[in-house]
């Protein structure tokens, strides 16, 4: 008989699943960009994007959503990873293969994000979460 719950089992479920394919992807994302090779770092991120996918199983199986803390830590890496690659592109000393390893990366992931969002809330449920009513329209005013 199990003493954990159900929240320690997902928890250890999702580490695990980012600890290997997380960083398999990461790394061969990053073997791609040292050696300018786009292929290499476009399976890369086809391992964080099948990460991301079994995260959103996990999710499903354990009838939970991303937690806020995994909420915050997503989106400031991927804030923090895009004005890296923005400084890199401004900066000049970017080859083309890195330039298009970073814009396969960002645009999938970005998409993904969307993609997400519209199949977990719809799209009228997607918007509204973004976008709050003003306090003249939700006290019945207009």
């Amino acid at each position: 008989m199990s003493d954990k719950s159900p929240a320690v089992d997902r928890g250890i479920l999702v580490f695990a699943i980012w600890a290997v394919f997380g960083f398999l992807g990461l790394g061969l994302f990053l073997e791609g960009m040292a050696h300018d090779v786009w292929g290499i770092a476009a399976i890369g991120v086809a391992c964080v994007v099948l990460t991301f996918a079994g995260h959103i199983i996990v999710n499903g199986i354990f009838d939970t959503g991303f937690s806020q803390g995994e909420t915050v830590l997503g989106i400031g890496i991927y804030g923090g990873l895009s004005l890296l690659f923005v400084l890199g592109a401004l900066g000049g000393g970017m080859t083309m293969a890195d330039f298009y390893s970073g814009l396969t990366l960002f645009g999938t992931l970005g998409a993904g994000f969307l993609v997400y969002l519209f199949t977990r809330h719809g799209l009228r449920g997607a918007f509204s979460r973004f976008h709050g009513k003003s306090a003249s329209l939700q006290k019945g005013n207009r």
